[in-house]
């Protein structure tokens, strides 16, 4: 039985990006300490979620995905030997700007990134102001844990970027998240469990959690957290995370059961990419 022992974390914006820095940095030893081999993060993790108003000063949050933040944690996931996924405001050149994560090994080394492919523009999620569209396709990354995927928040809203991991190979794909209550409320329970089912992996979902009003007053929303782990056959994996507060949730995850459900589903060799186009039609 292949066991990897997976962490994911659910936070609130503290106020200001040490203070987060410090916060997740104990998350990973915390997860450590419970003998996790990877960890995730909540999107845009170092931060507040500041898609809630349109304002130039929160361009000062993106680095190079090579640049302080990454360095720092990847001498940590050099450290407690850990695989991390860090969602991260990256800067490609000044002024070019996108949601990424970036996939670290076990021995610090960048395994790659991905770019958020899907870019929401509605009241408070105003991210367009911010990012542009992912270019690197859907990448996964070999890591010590096994077959890494991600796909960050709005992105979970589209089947084609589930599948395209499948075929590449994917064995656990994690779905950072800044999602409030309202119209997803059912896609949260629907969305991943369904994706996990439908290509027969490990879908990680860590959720920022809380009200940050502390950073914008009456126009916060209210993070709804309940991070959770899905198996492939689309069944929670433990509980889900609180809705309210902080929290590490750590799973073992029998990677065994990718084949055993791909065995009785036989979805990959049916599937019909040649009765697709309409798909991929502009």
């Amino acid at each position: 039985m292949a066991v990897v022992r997976a962490a994911i974390t659910q936070a609130t914006w503290s106020g200001d990006k040490e203070s987060m820095l410090d916060k997740h940095e104990q998350f990973a030893r915390d997860a450590k300490a419970q003998g996790a081999q990877v960890v995730c993060f909540q999107e845009l993790f170092y931060g507040p979620y500041f898609g809630i108003v349109q304002d130039k000063k929160y361009y000062r949050y993106a680095e190079p995905a090579d640049g302080p933040i990454v360095q720092r944690f990847a001498d940590l996931a050099r450290e407690l030997g850990t695989v991390m996924v860090l969602p991260i405001y990256e800067e490609a050149q000044t002024g070019v700007y996108y949601n990424t994560a970036v996939v670290v090994d076990a021995d610090g080394s960048v395994r790659g990134k991905y770019r958020k492919h899907h870019i929401p523009h509605l009241d408070r999620f105003w991210e367009k102001f911010y990012f542009r569209p992912g270019n690197l396709g859907w990448p996964v990354f070999e890591t010590a844990v096994g077959k890494v995927g991600v796909t960050i928040c709005y992105d979970r809203h589209f089947p084609e970027g589930w599948r395209v991991l499948g075929l590449n190979g994917a064995e656990l794909v994690f779905n950072p998240n800044a999602s409030k209550p309202g119209l997803s409320n059912r896609l949260w329970e629907l969305e991943q469990t369904g994706a996990a089912a439908a290509n027969g992996y490990f879908v990680l979902v860590p959720n920022r959690v809380g009200a940050e009003t502390n950073e914008f007053g009456d126009q916060a929303v209210d993070f709804y957290g309940t991070s959770y782990v899905a198996d492939p056959q689309g069944n929670y994996v433990g509980e889900l995370g609180s809705r309210h507060d902080e929290q590490l949730l750590v799973r073992d995850l029998d990677l065994d059961m990718i084949r055993a459900v791909r065995d009785d589903w036989q979805f990959y060799r049916d599937r019909r990419p040649d009765a697709y186009g309409p798909i991929v039609a502009p």
